[in-house]
């Protein structure tokens, strides 16, 4: 299981960004793996209309409704991981979305995090390891 947080899904969905084709290859090699982790939606959402395009915003929402995409809609584990992660790392400046994603990780055992943000998932510790796309791929 790979669960994308919201940079590598905006990369992902955007032909025009620079980590597009990696992680395009890491998709097409086996989209059933990808997962997207609920607090990410209204992230992606957000940013596909404002950075990148209405349409782009539309296409994400049509491929949600036809299921094209696994979401992962949580546990309330999640959520107290997460309050522990964003209080041990507070210096850091971890967010909510990027510390479910990473409670997330623990608790489904995902063999990797696609994201491009090595600033936070480069430096949490997690009780599991699971990789980082595209970075350790």
């Amino acid at each position: 299981m790979i669960l994308a947080d919201t940079s590598a899904m905006l990369a992902l969905l955007d032909a025009d960004s620079a980590h597009h084709e990696p992680l395009l290859r890491w998709y097409e090699a086996d989209p059933d793996q990808w997962v997207l982790p609920w607090a990410t939606l209204p992230e992606i959402d957000y940013l596909l209309m404002h950075r990148v395009h209405g349409s782009a915003q539309l296409a994400f929402l049509r491929d949600l409704a036809e299921a094209r995409f696994m979401v992962e809609w949580g546990d309330p584990r999640d959520l107290a991981r997460a309050r522990e992660l964003c209080e041990r790392y507070r210096d850091l400046g971890l967010g909510m979305v990027d510390a479910v994603i990473m409670g997330m990780a623990e608790r489904l055992e995902a063999d990797a995090i696609a994201t491009l943000d090595l600033r936070h998932f480069g430096i949490v510790q997690l009780r599991t390891q699971p990789l980082l796309l595209p970075r350790d791929g």
